[in-house]
Protein backbone atom coordinates (compact mmCIF):
# COMPACT_ATOMS: atom_id res chain seq x y z
CA UNK A 1 0.00 0.00 0.00
CA UNK A 2 1.43 4.29 -1.02
CA UNK A 3 1.72 5.42 2.29
CA UNK A 4 1.44 9.45 1.52
CA UNK A 5 3.48 11.32 4.61
CA UNK A 6 1.17 14.26 4.93
CA UNK A 7 3.55 16.20 7.48
CA UNK A 8 6.21 16.29 4.60
CA UNK A 9 6.97 19.72 3.44
CA UNK A 10 4.86 20.96 0.48
CA UNK A 11 1.39 20.21 -0.72
CA UNK A 12 1.34 16.80 -2.13
CA UNK A 13 -1.60 16.35 -3.44
CA UNK A 14 -1.33 19.96 -5.85
CA UNK A 15 2.18 18.97 -6.52
CA UNK A 16 0.84 15.54 -7.53
CA UNK A 17 -2.16 17.05 -9.47
CA UNK A 18 0.05 20.04 -11.00
CA UNK A 19 2.36 16.73 -12.70
CA UNK A 20 -0.11 14.57 -13.90
CA UNK A 21 -3.25 16.12 -14.45
CA UNK A 22 -2.25 17.42 -18.27
CA UNK A 23 -0.57 14.06 -19.23
CA UNK A 24 -2.79 11.50 -21.01
CA UNK A 25 -4.37 9.31 -18.67
CA UNK A 26 -2.89 11.43 -15.70
CA UNK A 27 -6.31 12.35 -14.10
CA UNK A 28 -7.03 8.94 -14.06
CA UNK A 29 -3.47 7.98 -12.60
CA UNK A 30 -3.40 10.73 -10.06
CA UNK A 31 -7.35 9.51 -8.88
CA UNK A 32 -5.57 5.86 -8.49
CA UNK A 33 -2.81 6.89 -6.59
CA UNK A 34 -6.02 8.76 -4.09
CA UNK A 35 -7.61 5.38 -4.02
CA UNK A 36 -4.35 3.05 -3.12
CA UNK A 37 -3.70 5.93 -0.17
CA UNK A 38 -7.08 5.74 1.20
CA UNK A 39 -8.02 2.33 0.15
CA UNK A 40 -11.76 2.69 1.44
CA UNK A 41 -12.37 5.88 -0.94
CA UNK A 42 -10.92 3.79 -3.39
CA UNK A 43 -13.52 1.38 -3.43
CA UNK A 44 -15.89 3.77 -5.24
CA UNK A 45 -13.25 3.92 -8.30
CA UNK A 46 -14.29 8.08 -8.45
CA UNK A 47 -12.11 10.09 -10.78
CA UNK A 48 -11.11 13.65 -10.34
CA UNK A 49 -11.98 15.20 -13.66
CA UNK A 50 -10.61 19.02 -12.42
CA UNK A 51 -9.16 20.71 -9.27
CA UNK A 52 -8.12 24.07 -8.80
CA UNK A 53 -8.00 26.30 -5.42
CA UNK A 54 -11.32 26.22 -3.70
CA UNK A 55 -12.77 23.81 -6.11
CA UNK A 56 -13.12 20.39 -7.43
CA UNK A 57 -15.53 18.36 -9.76
CA UNK A 58 -15.08 14.07 -9.30
CA UNK A 59 -17.12 11.72 -10.97
CA UNK A 60 -18.17 7.91 -9.90
CA UNK A 61 -19.49 5.40 -12.51
CA UNK A 62 -22.80 3.70 -11.85
CA UNK A 63 -21.47 0.35 -11.15
CA UNK A 64 -22.45 -2.70 -9.17
CA UNK A 65 -20.06 -2.39 -6.51
CA UNK A 66 -21.80 0.84 -5.63
CA UNK A 67 -25.31 -0.17 -5.69
CA UNK A 68 -27.77 -1.35 -3.09
CA UNK A 69 -30.86 -3.67 -3.21
CA UNK A 70 -32.29 -1.01 -4.64
CA UNK A 71 -30.29 -0.43 -7.87
CA UNK A 72 -29.77 2.97 -6.96
CA UNK A 73 -26.53 4.08 -5.71
CA UNK A 74 -25.75 3.16 -2.35
CA UNK A 75 -25.81 5.97 0.50
CA UNK A 76 -22.33 5.06 1.71
CA UNK A 77 -20.47 5.31 -1.76
CA UNK A 78 -22.06 8.61 -1.97
CA UNK A 79 -21.12 9.95 1.07
CA UNK A 80 -17.42 8.40 0.19
CA UNK A 81 -17.52 10.51 -3.21
CA UNK A 82 -19.13 13.90 -1.39
CA UNK A 83 -16.05 13.05 1.08
CA UNK A 84 -13.75 12.75 -1.49
CA UNK A 85 -14.56 15.37 -3.40
CA UNK A 86 -14.73 18.38 -0.73
CA UNK A 87 -11.49 16.52 0.27
CA UNK A 88 -9.40 16.91 -2.65
CA UNK A 89 -10.85 20.77 -2.85
CA UNK A 90 -9.44 21.65 0.39
CA UNK A 91 -6.43 19.44 0.62
CA UNK A 92 -5.31 21.25 -3.04
CA UNK A 93 -6.33 24.55 -1.59
CA UNK A 94 -4.19 24.86 1.69
CA UNK A 95 -0.87 26.16 2.16
CA UNK A 96 2.41 23.68 2.30
CA UNK A 97 2.27 23.54 6.21
CA UNK A 98 -1.21 22.87 7.06
CA UNK A 99 -2.96 19.35 7.07
CA UNK A 100 -6.84 18.44 7.77
CA UNK A 101 -8.97 15.84 9.30
CA UNK A 102 -12.75 15.34 8.81
CA UNK A 103 -14.47 15.96 12.26
CA UNK A 104 -17.97 15.39 10.88
CA UNK A 105 -20.29 14.94 7.95
CA UNK A 106 -24.05 16.54 7.12
CA UNK A 107 -25.78 14.28 4.15
CA UNK A 108 -29.14 15.54 2.93
CA UNK A 109 -30.26 12.28 0.20
CA UNK A 110 -32.83 14.55 -1.91
CA UNK A 111 -33.18 12.19 -4.55
CA UNK A 112 -32.43 8.52 -5.81
CA UNK A 113 -28.76 8.06 -6.87
CA UNK A 114 -28.59 6.35 -11.06
CA UNK A 115 -26.16 6.64 -13.53
CA UNK A 116 -22.79 8.57 -13.34
CA UNK A 117 -22.46 10.90 -10.08
CA UNK A 118 -20.69 14.56 -10.31
CA UNK A 119 -19.29 15.46 -7.03
CA UNK A 120 -18.74 19.67 -7.32
CA UNK A 121 -17.27 21.65 -4.26
CA UNK A 122 -16.31 25.41 -3.80
CA UNK A 123 -14.48 25.21 -0.61
CA UNK A 124 -13.32 28.06 1.87
CA UNK A 125 -9.39 28.41 1.25
CA UNK A 126 -7.73 28.53 4.19
CA UNK A 127 -4.88 31.91 4.54
CA UNK A 128 -2.67 29.95 6.62
CA UNK A 129 -2.40 26.42 9.07
CA UNK A 130 -4.23 28.41 11.73
CA UNK A 131 -5.86 25.34 13.78
CA UNK A 132 -9.57 26.43 12.35
CA UNK A 133 -12.40 24.41 11.78
CA UNK A 134 -14.04 24.87 7.97
CA UNK A 135 -17.23 24.03 6.56
CA UNK A 136 -17.15 22.33 3.01
CA UNK A 137 -19.76 22.24 0.92
CA UNK A 138 -20.31 19.43 -1.69
CA UNK A 139 -23.51 18.94 -4.18
CA UNK A 140 -24.08 15.76 -5.83
CA UNK A 141 -25.92 15.54 -8.74
CA UNK A 142 -26.67 12.90 -11.86
CA UNK A 143 -26.04 13.01 -15.45
CA UNK A 144 -29.18 15.23 -15.77
CA UNK A 145 -28.30 17.65 -13.32
CA UNK A 146 -30.36 16.30 -10.98
CA UNK A 147 -29.57 17.28 -7.18
CA UNK A 148 -29.02 13.81 -5.39
CA UNK A 149 -27.35 14.89 -1.93
CA UNK A 150 -26.63 17.97 -0.50
CA UNK A 151 -23.23 17.51 1.90
CA UNK A 152 -21.16 19.75 4.95
CA UNK A 153 -18.15 17.89 5.71
CA UNK A 154 -16.88 20.11 9.16
CA UNK A 155 -13.00 19.98 8.54
CA UNK A 156 -10.35 20.71 10.97
CA UNK A 157 -7.62 22.02 9.53
CA UNK A 158 -4.10 22.75 11.41
CA UNK A 159 -0.14 23.14 11.13
CA UNK A 160 1.76 20.22 10.22
CA UNK A 161 4.14 18.16 12.78
CA UNK A 162 7.77 19.65 12.58
CA UNK A 163 9.70 17.87 10.45
CA UNK A 164 10.93 14.34 11.71
CA UNK A 165 13.73 13.03 10.55
CA UNK A 166 14.08 9.54 8.57
CA UNK A 167 14.94 7.50 11.17
CA UNK A 168 12.03 8.87 13.35
CA UNK A 169 9.56 8.15 10.95
CA UNK A 170 10.68 4.53 10.37
CA UNK A 171 10.65 4.19 14.42
CA UNK A 172 6.90 5.36 13.88
CA UNK A 173 6.17 3.12 10.88
CA UNK A 174 7.78 0.11 12.43
CA UNK A 175 5.84 0.83 15.92
CA UNK A 176 3.02 0.60 13.54
CA UNK A 177 2.00 4.32 13.65
CA UNK A 178 0.89 5.91 9.76
CA UNK A 179 3.29 8.83 8.66
CA UNK A 180 -0.60 10.46 8.13
CA UNK A 181 -2.93 12.28 10.62
CA UNK A 182 -3.69 10.70 13.94
CA UNK A 183 -4.41 14.16 15.68
CA UNK A 184 -4.46 17.60 15.04
CA UNK A 185 -3.70 18.39 18.56
CA UNK A 186 -0.34 16.81 19.04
Amino acid sequence: MIQLDVDAPGNLIRTMWDRLHRLPGGRTVFSRLIGLTAPYTGTISAKVEELEIGRARVTMRDRRGVRNHLRSVHAVALANLAELTGNVALAYSMPDDARFIVAGMELDYVKKARGTIVGTCSCPVPEDSARREYRVVVLLSDTSGDEVVRAALRTLVGPKRPATSATDAAARLREGKDAGIDKLSS
